[in-house]
């Protein structure tokens, strides 16, 4: 697996990435980035995440449809052109899903609504597939990335995930569990996601493997939830998945690319 830590957000530089690597009839050529959110009463952390997110970001979409609180009209009042995609399904990863299907960016970067991820670092992840990367992982544990959050419990069922991942499906993983993620939005249909939960953080990293997607990770830090608490439950969620890669190995077809 490749690994690439630069985090260049200079529009200069990025088009000399493209001059280099990017093929002429690639469409990542025009970098143009997708960011997707998903949100659940989040409207404390929203000020922070969306000031944090690069001005050269082309579209911001808020995947929301449960929130009691503000958190679509903060959203809108901080930025007028976010797109708000209204999911009534519970669960981070039916969000994930509603957010891919609803952007039109060639790159698509999810990251979480709770103030832990940095918008600052959408630039590693944009120049991570410039470099010529379909799916880009982002890691706490890579070289360069930490977490002031992560407990030792949830960090020892990590390990335990990427060893799982790494002897059924051969992909080296340093972190499996980390949400922030970027795509190529022609690689979305590859994923063929179908869960809920906070599991399809898992899924798309194997499934991404599967496909033969071409896959690279970034070193990320990750903060402390600035307001409200997490819905994330590190047992219950870690035997979902658990379950998630037990089934996947069973899985008799590899996922189509096509």
């Amino acid at each position: 697996m490749r690994s690439n830590g630069a985090c260049d957000c200079d529009p200069a530089a990025a088009e000399a990435l493209v001059d280099d690597v990017v093929p002429e009839n690639d469409p990542v050529r025009d970098a143009t980035v997708s960011v997707i959110i998903p949100t659940l009463n989040e409207a404390g952390n929203l000020p922070y995440v969306l000031n944090t997110i690069p001005g050269w970001v082309k579209e911001v979409i808020v995947v929301d449809g449960r929130s009691e609180d503000d958190t679509q009209r903060i959203a809108k009042v901080l930025r007028p052109d976010v797109v708000i995609v209204h999911e009534l399904t519970k669960g981070k990863g039916a969000a994930m899903r509603a957010g891919l299907s609803a952007a039109s960016g060639a790159i698509l970067v999810c990251l979480d609504a709770d103030g832990s991820m940095d918008g600052a670092e959408i630039g590693k992840f944009r120049d991570a597939v410039l470099n010529g990367a379909d799916y880009v992982k982002g890691s706490r544990f890579a070289p360069g990335g930490g977490s002031s959050d992560i407990t030792k419990f949830r960090r020892f069922g990590d390990g335990g995930i990427c060893f799982l991942i790494r002897i059924l499906f051969g992909a080296r993983y340093s972190d499996a569990t980390y949400g922030y993620i970027a795509i190529r939005a022609s690689s979305v249909r590859a994923l063929n996601l179908d869960t809920d939960g906070f599991e399809v953080e898992t899924l798309i990293g194997i499934r991404a493997r599967r496909a033969g997607l071409r896959i690279s990770e970034v070193p990320c830090f990750e903060a402390k939830r600035i307001h409200g608490t997490s819905n994330l439950s590190a047992l219950r969620d870690g035997l979902r998945i658990f379950g998630v890669i037990v089934s996947e190995r069973m899985r008799r077809y590899r996922v189509s690319a096509a």
